[in-house]
């Protein structure tokens, strides 16, 4: 019966597209990465998450749960904001787009992962998908800030969203939850993995880091940029990959041995820090460089920010801050720097398609689209943390997880 409201809201969703949703005909019936894309929201994320010993079930579940509930929602509420004659005309790129959505429900799904509830989780991803479309169209069409593989107005938008549910999830919690320590029944550790659950997240971390490359490119508009964004994501994927293995045995617990949270999700981290700037004039050089500071900043946000965040009553079980966050906004900030550098000298007819703002006879200069990527970032994390402490408090209305129920499939699932 707890999930009975969520059919209610599919038959909204269907009356809807009953009124709204019309073929786009063969408009965008070739765009790219639309079945890549596909592979990495429902499976990459899916079993990336399955790395808790107790929670397999939900994570791969609820993943998919999410994500079918979203991308529907999505498609509706971004087209909301470029409806014609009050009809929003649906194709291949915007169900791409609806797609790459969900990716934020699913990045704050792993913030609160084993924290939250089903129901809980399902109201979240209701209202994120509204504000995270808010804010895309505020970074893409008010600021038109170049952001191609979504490492600010995704990724970026995504962790902090989940971080700000997470800090209003556990506000005042201790002294709520507070009991007398003798009467207090031990509860079994189910926050960590095991061996075989470790085994199939690598699963998820290897399909994302095949298929990034694409996720990067989809939206892209020329043949050229497409390549270009394509060579950037891959060379900045493997550049982060060997340097997560290097830092991960200099700075594991266990001196020289590579500890497995960073090799599952730092490794990706050059995906996301190389997204926004994939299909600019970075050099296959700049790409490079790109993923190893993003090797570098995840794993040592896993070894040393993520137990600090902890303690200060703000758990994130994934990580999602050093997979997606940081890296995020390190992405943002070369955003800034890449556009104030662009030339129409250097990008020749291409400057209108990596930086919309920036073509025709009226476009804005340089320095101005690097302004503009600036604030597209700090909209993002004002808009992220803010949507996403509210969304958290509105969530503490519904029942929560108790300390015995966390991480742990038992509470939503009938096991063998």
């Amino acid at each position: 019966m707890k999930y009975l409201p969520l059919l209610v809201f599919q038959f909204i969703l269907m009356a809807l597209y009953f009124v709204f949703v019309r073929y786009g005909g063969d408009k965008h019936h070739d765009v790219r990465g639309f079945e890549d894309t596909h592979v990495m929201i429902f499976v990459g994320f899916g079993f990336l998450m399955t790395f808790l010993k107790k929670y397999c079930y939900s994570a791969l579940g609820f993943n998919w749960f999410l994500a079918a509930l979203s991308v529907q929602w999505a498609l509706l509420c971004q087209q909301f904001y470029h409806m014609k004659d009050n009809i929003i005309y649906a194709t291949k790129e915007s169900l791409l787009e609806a797609d790459i959505m969900s990716a934020t429900v699913l990045i704050t799904f792993g913030a609160v992962l084993g924290l939250a509830s089903g129901l809980q989780l399902l109201l979240i991803a209701i209202i994120e998908v509204a504000v995270g479309c808010f804010n895309f169209w505020v970074v893409a069409d008010k600021l038109q800030a170049a952001d191609v593989g979504g490492s600010i107005a995704i990724h970026a938008f995504g962790a902090y969203f989940g971080l700000g549910v997470s800090f209003a999830l556990h506000l005042g919690k201790k002294n709520t939850e507070a009991t007398p320590q003798a009467t207090r029944a031990p509860i079994e550790d189910l926050s960590g993995p095991s061996y075989s659950s470790d085994v199939t997240a690598m699963i998820g971390s290897l399909f994302l880091w095949i298929y990034w490359p694409s996720f990067n490119s989809a939206l892209t508009s020329s043949n050229t940029e497409y390549q270009r964004a394509v060579i950037n994501s891959y060379l900045s994927l493997a550049s982060a990959t060997v340097t997560t293995f290097v830092m991960s045995s200099l700075v594991s617990h266990h001196h020289s041995k590579l500890d497995m949270v960073h090799i599952q999700n730092s490794t990706l981290a050059g995906g996301v820090a190389v997204g926004s700037v994939c299909n600019m004039h970075i050099s296959a050089g700049g790409a490079v460089a790109v993923g190893i500071g993003a090797g570098f900043l995840s794993v040592l946000g896993y070894r040393y920010l993520t137990p600090i965040l902890t303690k200060i009553g703000i758990p994130d079980t994934c990580g999602v801050n050093n997979l997606h966050g940081m890296p995020g906004i390190y992405s943002g900030i070369l955003t800034a720097v890449f556009a104030t550098m662009a030339t129409k000298e250097q990008y020749g007819e291409e400057l209108g398609d990596v930086f919309p703002a920036m073509g025709g006879e009226n476009g804005i200069t340089a320095s101005q689209q690097g302004l503009n990527q600036f604030l597209a970032l700090v909209a993002t994390l004002v808009i992220g943390l803010v949507g996403g402490a509210i969304t958290g408090c509105i969530a503490k209305f519904l029942k929560p997880l108790s300390e015995q129920e966390k991480y742990n499939d038992e509470n939503d699932w009938e096991l063998p």
